[in-house]
This record gives structure tokens, sequence and C-alpha cells, in this order.
């Protein structure tokens, strides 16, 4: 009988494994936990080829590479493009719970189909940052039936309560499953080529543990040496010494090179090694070693781990002049490719922080953010100072990253280093020069935030000297870090808005010409904002529209969104027409994947409903008290607590108003955010007052109508007339506060005319809301999908209100007798 022909590379599910991954088509999540080389890439990878032999079905596969977020998120986005899904191409990392449930409802909406749909994510382990997970957990439980997530991971990564509480919607495949046992690793061995006897499988097994790896590198050793290796050897030695150590010198250097990178393809291959003869060595290398696997997409290869590490250490083994040129040319490859990242750390290798400065200055900025702050701390230390001398402009860009750190003396030390180098250039231009100067000027003016005459100064000093805009800020970023609001941002004290407006009118169109434009309008906002404090209404909308005109097609979003805060406000006093709804709002703001411009939305949503005391209509976020969990930036925390307190006094929470403002107030003044202080001020009254506790809320009314009446501001206290109503008829009157009463009880006839009839006081305000869409004409499907909600749930809704209203019949009466009643007003 002829000697069976050895088949390393065979592929061995056994029927026992194969019974084990049945379950995976009927759960959303499935959980693949065993030490590396125990075959679980393999086994999903052999899973989702069998289905796609009996079934037509979407495949996306992810492989994680390291634990920074921005490079896993960069490979989520390619995989999802390679799988048609294109929709992830428009999003920024999510990096809080605002960003992850705005990611979850698109990835639920995009992949709903009846086509089966698995998204394979490997390596798992390699992202230690716990949102990931947590993110994994929110959006299993929300999965539409054909999604399936299968999660390949050397440790465990769910939490026991997490998995307690999706049950049967996860289900965990581990070390057991995967383990081969006596029987299978005969049968594996025999595939391989090779009938080893009892006592070779028995003594083969008591040494691998039925580890695949182990097994198979066993295998490779008796097909070249004739013998099974030592029991004890090292797996790295007996896998050096199995797969790389018979190639020849060429093909051993190619691998110890091309182990460095996550994924590559021949041209990168050709690229980093210089061989003309990469894409055969790779077809080659994918012929005989299992370690070496060409992905579904049939242009980009990947090394296993164990590969990689052995690579790895086979490359330091290289010389250093060696290693240093591979280095290099990887670095190279990266920054052409975009790869910033991947180029600065390969640049760092190698010590060539010419290339690597180049690489920051490139950036601009923007990977560079999602790099811990103590790893580019390290790179600083690292590289001379006569070397960071010679670029300018990534200086200009690590100031701005240390500014964003809050890292203050080290951007001063930064600044230090580019003076000098601009004072002992002698060839740099004027021109240049005035542009690293003025550059230089506009960063620092981020240090006198809110300080609009101490920015101002600064900005006029770098419009003066720059003849090109910024390069250490971008355009399409936010301008109010996240505040609804321009003027609760720079109104500092009583009694300066006049010297404040004139000062950003004059400094803004400064640092437009040189940031191209950024925050365009904020002084048109401001200006629309202080009119609408003051009580003037027709002003405040007339300088609203100009603001709105400014900004139309310049991609200023934030802008746009405090524009809308102010329009919703004013609209519950005077006649606005809004450009759309609430709801067709958020519904645009979806279409751009952004979670800070949705959190300014829900500020905006969240403040409108609690001054009318619609608290069923105000967005989950503030209503459930959720704001820990969303990032907002220092500067616009403060007006995001405010609206806070604003919902916690709609839904007469009043001691949690009370206990929560020394705090408030104290932060407030911290940051000489006045405006901020006189709403909560006035916030907290209206708690007292609720309370009974009539000589505290005196005291601080006292005080918020003194702060006010040097600029004239009305409007927060009629935005609270309804708490403040007796409070003030208590009170001594001036002009003031006529003037608040005034217009307080122009505000509160105007609420009742728009009150509802009173056929329909029963319903909940999303009942009524229904019924309004109903009056339209529009279907359930049009009404969900207006507000966001399932049909199923619109017509629970349906039926609750004719419950409500006692009306029968069938569907075409019942909308009919509901149109009657709705059309009668008393």
């Amino acid at each position: 009988m002829p000697k069976p022909k050895w088949n390393l590379n065979t592929i061995y599910i056994s029927e026992r494994l194969q019974e084990s991954l049945r379950p995976i088509s009927r759960c959303a999540l499935t959980t693949v936990v065993a030490p590396m080389g125990y075959g679980k890439t393999t086994t999903v990878n052999w899973y989702l080829e069998e289905r796609t032999k009996t079934e037509p079905l979407k495949v996306i596969r992810i492989s994680v590479y390291s634990d920074n977020l921005a490079i896993f998120w960069k490979s989520a986005q390619d995989a999802f493009a390679r799988a048609d899904f294109d929709f992830l191409r428009d999003y920024a990392c999510p990096t809080d719970a605002a960003g992850s449930g705005l990611l979850v409802d698109d990835l639920c909406h995009e992949l709903a189909a009846e086509e089966p749909c698995y998204i394979f994510i490997d390596d798992f382990h390699l992202l230690t940052d716990r949102r990931a997970s947590v993110f994994l957990c929110t959006l299993t439980n929300r999965l539409p039936g054909n999604v399936h997530i299968i999660v390949a991971s050397r440790d465990r990564f769910l939490p026991a309560a997490e998995t307690v509480r999706l049950g049967v919607k996860v289900y965990q495949i581990g070390t057991e499953q995967l383990r081969l046992n006596h029987t299978e690793l005969a049968v594996y061995a025999h595939r391989c080529g090779t009938d080893l006897s009892d006592a070779q499988v028995e003594n083969l097994l008591y040494s691998s543990e039925g580890w695949f790896s182990a097994v198979y590198l066993n295998l490779r050793t008796l097909s070249e040496r004739g013998v099974l290796p030592d029991r004890n050897s090292d797996i790295y030695t007996t896998f050096t010494a199995a797969m790389i150590d018979p190639l020849p010198k060429q093909q051993r250097e190619f691998l110890a090179v091309m182990g460095l990178a996550d994924e590559f393809t021949v041209e990168m291959a050709h690229f980093i090694t210089g061989d003309t003869n990469a894409g055969q060595i790779l077809s080659m290398l994918t012929a005989q070693n299992a370690f070496v696997k060409c992905l579904p997409d049939g242009i980009t290869y990947r090394f296993h781990h164990m590969m990689k590490e052995c690579a790895e250490r086979t490359f330091e083994m290289l010389d250093e002049e060696r290693r240093a040129f591979y280095q290099k040319r990887f670095g190279a490859w990266h920054e052409a490719h975009h790869q910033y990242l991947h180029a600065i750390a390969s640049y760092r290798r190698c010590g060539d922080y010419d290339a690597l400065l180049r690489v920051v200055r490139e950036d601009a900025g923007i990977l560079l953010a999602s790099l811990k702050p103590t790893d580019v701390l390290e790179v600083l230390t690292e590289c001379p100072i006569s070397t960071l001398k010679k670029h300018p402009l990534a200086l200009l860009v690590l100031m701005r990253s240390m500014f964003n750190w809050r890292n203050i003396p080290k951007m001063m030390e930064l600044k230090e280093i580019l003076l000098a180098a601009i004072e002992e250039n002698p060839e740099l231009s004027a021109e240049e020069r005035g542009n690293l100067l003025g550059e230089c000027d506009l960063i620092m003016s981020f240090l006198c935030y809110n300080d609009i005459s101490a920015m101002s100064r600064l900005h006029r000093s770098a419009s003066t000297q720059m003849s090109r805009p910024a390069i250490s800020i971008q355009n399409s970023g936010g301008w109010t870090f996240g505040s609804p609001s321009v003027l609760m941002m720079f109104y500092r004290a009583p009694g300066e808005l006049q010297s404040e407006l004139v000062e950003m009118d004059e400094c803004m169109p400064h640092y437009y010409k040189i940031t191209n434009g950024h925050g365009q309008g904020a002084e048109k906002i401001m200006r629309a904002e202080a009119a609408f404090m003051q009580g003037r209404l027709t002003d405040a909308h007339i300088e609203l529209e100009s603001a709105y005109a400014q900004i139309e097609g310049n991609g200023q979003e934030n802008m746009a969104l405090c524009c809308d805060f102010l329009a919703w406000r004013l609209s519950l006093h005077k006649g606005v027409e809004h450009r759309c709804t609430l709801e067709e709002r958020r519904a645009e703001l979806l279409r751009q994947h952004n979670a800070a411009w949705l959190n300014i939305w829900n500020a905006t949503s969240a403040y409108y409903h609690a001054l009318r005391g619609d608290t069923e209509n105000i967005p989950e976020v503030f209503a459930q008290h959720q704001l820990s969990s969303v990032n907002i930036l220092a500067p616009g925390k403060p007006m995001m607590e405010m609206i806070e307190n604003q919902v916690y006094l709609a839904q007469g929470s009043y001691a949690k108003v009370i206990g929560r403002s020394e705090g408030l107030l104290a932060v407030c003044e911290g940051m000489h955010y006045a405006l901020v202080t006189l709403h909560i001020r006035i916030q907290t009254a209206a708690a007292y007052e609720r309370l009974g506790k009539y000589e505290e809320a005196h005291t601080l009314i006292s005080k918020a109508l003194s702060d006010a009446a040097p600029d004239g501001f009305v409007m927060p206290f009629v935005e609270n007339y309804g708490y403040l109503e007796p409070m003030l008829a208590r009170g001594i009157q001036n002009d003031l506060i006529a003037q608040i009463i005034e217009f307080g009880e122009t505000a509160k006839r105007r609420k009742d005319e728009s009150v509802r009839p009173p056929a329909f006081a029963a319903l909940t305000g999303r009942e009524y809301d229904i019924v309004g869409l109903m009056a339209k004409r529009l279907s359930n499907r049009e009404i969900a999908e207006k507000l966001f909600l399932s049909e199923g749930s619109v017509k629970q809704y349906v039926n609750q209100i004719y419950s409500k209203l006692h009306i029968e019949g069938d569907t075409r009466t019942k909308r009919k007798q509901l149109t009657d009643l709705l059309s009668q007003k008393t």
C-alpha cells in the first residue's frame, strides 16, 4: 500500500465541534474563547463558509490589531465597506453613551433584512477598552433577528451580570469544544498524511493537551525529521524550528519583515522588502504554511499571531541597520496611505524623528488625539530639541494637542521651543515667520477662553501676521465645546454685555480669516440671544434670521444648532416659523452620524419641553438624568447641567434642584459664566418657592434680579414665571419686575390659547402628538417614522387614544370621529 501523501494544511472540524457550532445561527452573540492556537479563527471561518454554501448571507469580518480605538474603528469601517455597507464611513469613533446609542440605532436599521448577516470580530482580547464590551452587550440586546455577532477572544470579556441579563441571546464556545480528543487527534493525523500508533496518539495528546497548534507543529516536525519533537520543547522554539528555520534565507527574512504588519498586500510586501518576487513567495507560503492566510477578499494577507510572534523574534536577530531600513519603509508606506498612527509608530522604532514630526504635521492632531497623552510625551522626551526646532508646524500641532489634554506646562514649553526655532532660523521668510508667530498667538488665545477682550487682542495679532489659514484647527469641528448657546459662553459679568458684543463683532472676522470660517455666525447669534434676554423679541428674531442666513451652506452645523436653541425658546413668546419640527431636525442630524450635534439637539429639545412642562417628550438622556454617560467638553458642561436642572424643575424634583445648586454655582463662578449662574439662581429660587422655603427663595431671587438689572435681562425670569409669579407679586415692584410680570402674563395667555381642546385632556403629551399626525391623514407607518417609534407601538397608542376618548366603530369611522372631535374648540 503506498504511503499517504502529507497534507498538513488540511482543515479538520470534528463532528463534535460541528455540532457545537449549530446554535450560532439561533443566537444574537456567540463568544469563542480559548488561548492562542486552538483554531478559533479557522473554526469560525469554516462555519461561515459552510453557511454560504446553503444560503445567501452577508459576512462582515473585523480583525483587532491593537488597543487603540481609532485603529479598530478604521478596521470596522473598512470591513463594513467590503460587505457593501458604506454608512459607517461618515461616523466618528463613538466614545460615549450618546455616540454608542446613535451607532446601535443605525446598525440595527441598516442591517435589518431577510438575508442573514454575520459579524465576525477576531482577536477581541487585544481591544482592552471596557467600553467595547459594553457596546457589544448593548448591540446584542437590540439586534434584529437576522444579525448574528461572533467574537473570538483569548480572554473572557463578557461580565457575568451581562451574560445573565442577555440570557439565551448569548452562546458560548470554549476550550473544551475546540480541543481535540484521542479519536479526533487520530483522525486529524490520518488526514494530514500519517497513521500514528495508539501509543503515539496518546503521547501526542498528553504533550499537546489537544491544543491544535501544538498538534500541527508536532506533525510538521514528524513530516520533516521523521520523529516527534521532545515533549518539553518550548512552543515558540518548536514553531521557529518547524516553520521558519527550514526556509531559504530570502524567504526567512521576508517572513521576519512582513511579520511586523497587521495585514498586508503583495504591493505592500513588494514596497517594504523590495523583493519583486513577493507575490510568488506569498503564494508558496500560503500553500505550505497554515499560519499564513490570504483573506476572503483575495488580496490581503495575514499572519497568525503565533507566526507574528516568531517572525518578530527573528526580525530582532537582524542587524540594527537592517531593522532600521525596514522600519523606515513601513513608515513611508503608512504615511503615503494616510495611516498616520502606524507611521508614527514605525518612525519612532527606527528613531527617525524628522519623519515622525512630518507625519504629526500632516495629521494636524486629528488621529494624534486618539493616542494616550503619556505616549506622546514619551516621544517628545526621546526627540532631540534640535530636531523639534526643525519642524515648527509640528510644534504648533503639538501645542494645540497639549491644550486639548490640559497639559499647559508642556504647551508653554513647546511654545518656547517654537519661538527659539524661529529666532535661530534666519532663512525663514518674513511671510512664514509671520504665519508661525500668528498661529502661535491663535493657539495661546485658547488660554484666555471666554475673556473676549484678551482673545480678541491675540486674534487680531494672528490675523495681522498670517497669510494662510491655521493648520492646527479644523473648521468642520465644533466651536462652542458642545454648548447650545454662544451668549452663555461669553457673558462674564453683569453690566458688560454691550462691551462684549462690540468685542465679538470686532474679534470674530479676524478669527474667521485665519481658520477658514470656523464658528462663522457666532457674533450674530450672540446679538440675537442678547436681544432675547432683554425681551426685545422682534430684534432677536431679526438677528436670528440674519445668523441663519450667514450660516446656511457653510457646514457650520454647531452654529446652526445654536440658532435652533434660540429659535425654539423664542417661539414660546413670538410667532417664529421653524424650518422643521424637532423630530425632523433630529432625523436630519442622524443622517450626519455626529453624536456631538445630537447632544446639542437633545439639550435644545429638553429645555424647550421642560419650559412647556411637557416632560413626556424630553429626550431620554435628560429625562432619565444620564448626562454623566455623555462625553461633554468641560467648557460646555455647565450649560448642559443648567438644562438638566430645568428638567428636574419641570419634573417636580425641587429638592434635587436645590441640592445641585451649590456645586453648579461654584463651577460657573470659577469659569465666569454669569448668565448660567443667573439661570441656576432663578431655578433654585423657584424650587425653594415650591417647597415653601420663602425666605431662601427671596434671598436668591433678589440676588438674581440685582445681577440681571444692569443689562436688563428679563427672559430667564419669564421662562420660569409659572414658578416665580407668587414670589414676584410679594416683592417690591420696580421697572424690571414690572417688565418680567408683563412678559410672563403674555406668555401665560399665549400658552393657554395653545392648550389642547378640553375633550383631549385625558391624553398624554405623546398621545396628543399622535392625534395631530392622525388628523393630517398620516398612516401608522408614517407616524412611526416621524416619532421614531415602531409601527406596533403606534398601533398601541392609537388603541389607547380611542379607548380614552370612548370612540368606537371601524378604523375609517374612528378616524373621522377623531378629526371631528379635534375641530371642536370648546
